[in-house]
């Protein structure tokens, strides 16, 4: 008989019932979730090219092909520039038309028609404005957004495996296999990590791959101890002493009865680490040292917004996108937190 206090519920059922009563989480993650979800479309909702194209009784989608402007009665054999007044009447004149996305611009738009001088304000051609060079800051934000979000995820997933393994060997073998291991892990923490990101900055050309490698690196030993800490705890506890005795390998001990009782910290932490590598990117990017200047990246707007003091809308928008991202997942930090003690009902 069900009895209404959920004791029939299993205890990973209970922490999401936990989880939802926050309603301050719940809805960070719901909000943060659509949010992440639309700018895998990015391409779909912010371009510089049509998403369909009806022409002469033809259909065309230059998001996947690359059209040369004759196809549509120019004069030119290389790719038609849709933000092109002349082709933009080409295509949509004589019973012909065109769909283009709601923000008509991609992160590398340049506006060439804008009648203030760049950086120009917000208007009803670029909704949030433009940068230095006239591109559109709402398509940077949204692609810079997406970018920032698969880089963090990336980040916490190397991070974590890393941490779990380091830990996990640490804290089930112990003695001297610990001793040593925390020898190493105080040794490599004291690495100037600002530092060997300038210099390895200065010697390879910038990408995202090589910043996900240097800093995945670094990232991994603060969760290292959370995981070392439950092993040694979890190791000697009866249930593990009967699965040694019963001839159960040690990785079969790790896997099937230590980590899963391990996981809370690992959970509870995970929407702080995404955080925490957004913001590490953000900074990154704002000091010179992140990815290509071609590529849409929070950080470089912010560091417009300082060379441009006077252009607002460069770091408003930007201060508002980060920060609001930042809250929503320690919001959800926060709710995950609670859910994960067992302690509450």
């Amino acid at each position: 008989m069900n009895t209404g206090n959920g004791s029939h519920l299993s205890p990973s059922q209970r922490a999401w019932r936990r989880f939802r009563a926050n309603r301050r989480g719940y809805v960070s993650l719901w909000i943060f979730g659509i949010l992440f979800v639309t700018s895998l479309f990015a391409e779909v909702l912010s371009n510089d090219k049509p998403l369909v194209i009806y022409y002469h009784q033809a259909y065309y989608f230059p998001l996947f092909h690359a059209y040369p402007e004759t196809t549509f009665g120019g004069d030119f054999e290389t790719e038609a520039d849709y933000t092109d007044p002349y082709v933009r009447k080409l295509i949509t004149t004589g019973g012909n038309w065109a769909i283009f996305p709601p923000n008509p611009y991609s992160f590398d738009t340049i506006n060439y028609f804008t009648d203030h001088p760049n950086p120009a304000p917000p208007s009803r051609a670029n909704l949030l404005g433009t940068d230095d060079r006239g591109r559109d800051v709402l398509a940077r934000l949204i692609y810079g957004f997406r970018i920032s979000v698969l880089f963090a995820f990336a980040l916490t997933i190397v991070g974590t495996l890393i941490g779990i393994l380091a830990g996990a060997v640490q804290g089930y073998f112990g003695g001297k296999v610990d001793l040593f291991a925390q020898r190493l892990i105080e040794i490599w923490s004291s690495m100037p990590e600002l530092y060997l990101l300038i210099i390895f900055a200065s010697l390879f050309q910038p990408s995202i791959l090589l910043l996900l490698v240097l800093l995945s690196l670094f990232g991994w030993m603060g969760l290292a101890d959370y995981v070392r800490a439950e092993f040694l705890r979890g190791r000697n506890m009866d249930y593990v002493k009967a699965a040694r005795a019963l001839g159960v390998s040690n990785r079969g001990i790790m896997l099937r009865h230590l980590l899963p009782n391990s996981m809370t910290p690992v959970i509870t932490f995970l929407p702080f680490r995404i955080s925490g590598a957004i913001l590490a990117l953000t900074s990154l990017d704002f000091l010179g040292l992140g990815v290509p200047p071609t590529t849409p990246s929070l950080g470089e707007l912010l560091s417009q917004g300082k060379e441009n003091i006077e252009a607002w809308w460069l770091s408003v928008s930007t201060f508002v996108v980060l920060v609001g991202t930042l809250m929503l997942l320690i919001f959800i930090g926060e709710a995950l937190r609670e859910a994960m003690d067992a302690r509450r009902l």
